[in-house]
C-alpha cells in the first residue's frame, strides 16, 4: 500500500472512532429536580371573587344610627346609595353595602378616591389638609393601602371637602383609617372585582 493509502484508512479510523466518541447534547445536560406544575388551590381567593362581602369581614353598613352632617353639608349629601359615617370633626360617605366594586386597576393596585369632611377643616387656609390615610387588609396577606396625600375640593353638592387618592393592593376586605386635627375615623369595606 501507498503512504496515501495508509494515511486515508488511518484518517477514516480516526474518524469512525471519533464519532463512537461523540456525545449528543443530552448526555451533557444536567439533571435537574424541577417539580411537576401544582394546581392552584382554592382559598380566600374564591371570597375575593364575590361582589358581596364574606361574614367575617365586617364592613361599615348604614345603620339606624347613622351620623347626620352638620349644617350646611345635611342637606347637600350623601347621594343614592350612600350615607355619612363618622362624627362632627371627621366623616365621609360610604356606600349602604359596604362594597367598593369595578375600581380603577393599574399595575400596583386598585385606585379610589375618598371625600372627608370636617367642621375644622377651612379651605381658604389650608388647601392641602393635613389629613393622613391608612389602610390594612383584614383577610390575607398584602402590602398596607398605599396613600397619594390630601387636596382639596369644593362644589355646590359637596361644599369644602378633603379629597384623597388612595390604592389597594389587593382585592378583599380592607381596613381604612383617616386622622385629621387629632380626630380619626375607622371604616371596613370589602374591594371587589
Amino acid at each position: 500500500m501507498n503512504q496515501y493509502m495508509v494515511a486515508l484508512i488511518s484518517f477514516n479510523f480516526l474518524l469512525v472512532s471519533c464519532a463512537s466518541s461523540i456525545n449528543s447534547s443530552e448526555d451533557y445536560r444536567m439533571p435537574t429536580d424541577v417539580p411537576a406544575p401544582v394546581e392552584l388551590t382554592q382559598t380566600v381567593e374564591a371570597d375575593i371573587a364575590a361582589e358581596t362581602p364574606p361574614k367575617d369581614c365586617p364592613v361599615t353598613t348604614l345603620s339606624k344610627q347613622n351620623f347626620e352632617a352638620p349644617e350646611p353639608y345635611s342637606p347637600i349629601a350623601p347621594w343614592e346609595g350612600l350615607f355619612w359615617f363618622g362624627s362632627d370633626h371627621l366623616w365621609t360617605s360610604l356606600h349602604n353595602d359596604g362594597v367598593w366594586a369595578g375600581l380603577p386597576l393599574n399595575s400596583d393596585g386598585y385606585i379610589q378616591k375618598i371625600m372627608w369632611w370636617s367642621s375644622l377643616y377651612d379651605l381658604p387656609n389650608e388647601p392641602e389638609p393635613a389629613l393622613l390615610v391608612t389602610g390594612r387588609r383584614l383577610d390575607g396577606e398584602s402590602s398596607d393601602l398605599r396613600f397619594y396625600g390630601a387636596t382639596n375640593a369644593m362644589a355646590d353638592d359637596i361644599g369644602e371637602a378633603m379629597l384623597t387618592g388612595v390604592e389597594f393592593p389587593s382585592l378583599g376586605c380592607w381596613e381604612v383609617r383617616g386622622e385629621y386635627k387629632q380626630t380619626s375615623l375607622m371604616f371596613v369595606v370589602w374591594i371587589a372585582p
